[in-house]
């Protein structure tokens, strides 16, 4: 039995959604030739762009209303990628919360990492307790992650463009420093390795001899993405004048990071309010004279010779610290950061466990009782700030007094500048948008938590 209807009966159906009007059939014309006449481009046409991965820089779907070529209207569809971190936090204790918020952006998980870490630190009192070298270790680690993550903004943008070589080129470069996180951490991704009151273990033997030899690689590499970019007259032409957002445009919509330094602004967290012993490291803050997709490009690309400085710097201070301590004395709070791996390179040693579970009857149940109840934060709230790859991460943490989160929110940079999606589209063509969305440079599991 087959059931039919029409415009007429059907109360859902509107005159745009059926097929009474006119039906175009496309095989690569120009649209004007397809339509023809004025009254076809009076047709208001909807066209949803993604949310299939490659060409909208994540799980993201932009619900385009065209005219032709030309965007009218652009809206950003989020949710395909939530996962409930924050609200997970709440269900965990102070140092298991690490391993959620790690995480939300992927691409920089070490910066979620800290800026939880340093809320928690404040609401216990213990910001100037933790050691320098611990401190100097996590800037060691931001900074090659902020360089790993713009290699990935470089690269899959370059990959949207049709632009391979850059793409192979960022993503070969990007795993040098993987391969750095991976001996330093154990992971490569997601490594839960910031902690309250310290990092997680100390530098495993030959870690500063890998960072000086990676960064010594990856000076020689990034004056390739210049030549094959910078003064590229097909790649200027594809970026030039494309997503502009004048620097009025960035402030009243709270856009951050590299798309606001492309206006010229210098505002960078690390200089304006430094955090993790930022002052004492000699860098440059980056800006642009273009408000557009090139400028955005060139910030970036700039951007990364100027972490190199800075963690040459921290290698340099590491040198001089062996030995020196990772963790917060206060055993109340730290948790073991003296692990060592076992012969058969997983788990701990033969020697740590014997301590804690053959010679110290109290060191077994400290250890019992901080791993799985936690140590207990004073009650109030904390909000810090870090300058991520993608501009400003905060977070504002709550504590009841337990040994939880109350409440853990972020505010995520790609969340925020998301909203310069329309602005930036609106009145370009449809092949602009994608070139929009590869300079805002969102992750969309920072968007969806």
């Amino acid at each position: 039995m087959t059931t039919t209807h029409d415009e007429a009966t059907d109360p859902y159906a509107e005159s745009s959604q059926t097929t009474s009007g006119p039906v175009y059939t496309v095989t690569g014309q120009d649209w004007d030739s397809v339509a023809g006449g004025e009254e076809g481009r009076a047709e208001r046409i909807v066209v949803n762009m993604g949310p299939q991965h490659p060409s909208t820089h994540g799980v993201l779907r932009l619900i385009l209303e065209v005219d032709g070529e030309t965007v009218t209207e652009a809206r950003c569809g989020i949710g395909y990628l939530h996962t409930g971190i924050e609200k997970n936090m709440e269900f965990r204790t102070w140092t298991q919360g690490v391993t959620f918020c790690t995480r939300m952006d992927y691409i920089a998980p070490f910066y979620n990492e800290y800026v939880y870490v340093a809320g928690v630190e404040k609401l216990l009192g213990i910001t100037d307790q933790v050691p320098e070298k611990a401190q100097v270790m996590r800037v060691l680690l931001m900074e090659l992650n902020r360089v790993a993550s713009h290699l990935v903004a470089i690269a899959t943008g370059g990959m949207e463009l049709g632009a391979l070589t850059v793409m192979t080129c960022g993503f070969r470069d990007r795993e040098l420093i993987l391969d750095v996180f991976e001996l330093i951490t154990g992971l490569r991704m997601n490594h839960g390795f910031i902690r309250p009151g310290g990092v997680a273990q100390d530098l495993p033997p030959g870690a500063l001899d890998k960072v000086t030899e990676t960064v010594k690689l990856l000076r020689k590499r990034l004056p390739e993405y210049a030549a094959l970019c910078n003064a590229n007259p097909i790649f200027k032409g594809r970026l030039q004048e494309v997503g502009y957002l004048d620097l009025a445009g960035c402030l009243s919509l709270g856009i951050t990071g590299p798309a606001l330094r492309a206006t010229g602004y210098d505002w960078d967290l690390r200089k304006k309010q430094p955090y993790c012993g930022y002052e004492d490291y000699d860098f440059d803050v980056v800006t642009w004279d273009r408000p557009d997709s090139y400028g955005r490009f060139r910030v970036r690309q700039d951007e990364m010779r100027q972490s190199l400085r800075i963690v040459e710097q921290a290698a340099a201070r590491l040198a001089g610290l062996d030995g020196a301590p990772v963790m917060i004395e206060d055993k109340k709070i730290a948790w073991p950061a003296q692990l060592a791996v076992s012969a058969d390179g997983q788990g701990n040693s033969l020697e740590h466990i014997k301590h804690i579970m053959g010679e110290s009857m109290e060191a077994l149940i400290h250890h019992f009782k901080l791993v799985t109840e936690g140590f207990r934060v004073p009650a109030g709230q904390a909000y810090t700030s870090v300058e991520s790859p993608r501009g400003e991460l905060s977070c504002h943490v709550v504590s009841d007094g337990g040994t939880r989160p109350y409440r853990a929110h972020f505010r995520d940079p790609s969340f925020v500048n998301l909203q310069g999606t329309s602005v930036m589209s609106e009145g370009g063509m449809i092949a602009d948008v994608v070139v929009a969305i590869a300079s805002i440079d969102p992750v969309m599991g920072g968007v969806d938590r």
